[in-house]
């Protein structure tokens, strides 16, 4: 599936939970749509738990 096509499917996510359930259902969508983007990142292998909690001064990669 494409960037694009996922993008458009989250985007229609939050638009519908934006008209239906209010501004704060937009908001648990789209935190909750975050974290699920952070985990897949984090089970395929792109991310390392390290990332989030190394400083930006520290360039040893």
């Amino acid at each position: 599936m494409s960037t694009a096509v996922v993008g458009m499917i989250a985007g229609m996510a939050l638009g519908f939970a934006g008209y239906f359930g209010g501004f704060g259902a937009f908001l648990l969508v789209a935190a909750l749509g975050a974290i699920g983007f952070v985990a897949g990142r984090f089970l395929e292998g792109d991310l390392e738990l390290g990332d989030f909690f190394r400083s930006r001064d520290d360039r040893r990669r």
